[in-house]
């Protein structure tokens, strides 16, 4: 039982710090866009390179740590949503030539983005830290 129990300790605390550093690389995303308007065109190039980097990358680990850590069904739904948005993100970036007015969504979907892996850090960290008692998370 402490076996399970630490192995599902260690799986939250991967997928907490899975969960931060995808927050931090949409912020990131979104802090690039901004110099690639106010600053200088070149940097649109480290806006669309470095999605590549953790786009869907992150969440497919985090996936594996969810199983792992044995996160509540939130956490599965709120993977889902982030990875559909990720979705919409790629589509909004590229159709822009055929739907202008779509295309210009694409940063209104990358805060909505952002407000979910910010909520997905959120409930995480209470989960993992203020929740000691309830190891199952079923709360």
């Amino acid at each position: 039982m402490v076996r399970k129990n630490r192995r599902i300790r260690i799986g939250r605390i991967i997928y907490l710090v899975l969960a931060i550093i995808f927050a931090l690389s949409v912020a990131t995303q979104i802090f690039f866009a901004g110099m690639a308007i106010f600053i200088s065109p070149v940097n649109w190039m480290k806006h669309m390179t470095f999605v590549h980097l953790f786009g869907f990358n992150i969440p497919i680990f985090m996936l594996v740590f969810a199983f792992i850590g044995a996160l509540p069904r939130w956490a599965y739904w709120q993977l889902l949503c982030i990875l559909i948005s990720i979705f919409i993100m790629y589509f909004t970036a590229n159709i822009s030539a055929n739907l202008p007015w779509f295309g210009a969504m694409h940063p209104v979907f990358g805060v909505l983005l952002f407000v979910f892996a910010y909520t997905m850090v959120s409930k995480t960290w209470k989960l993992t830290f203020k929740n000691k008692s309830n190891q199952k998370g079923d709360a």
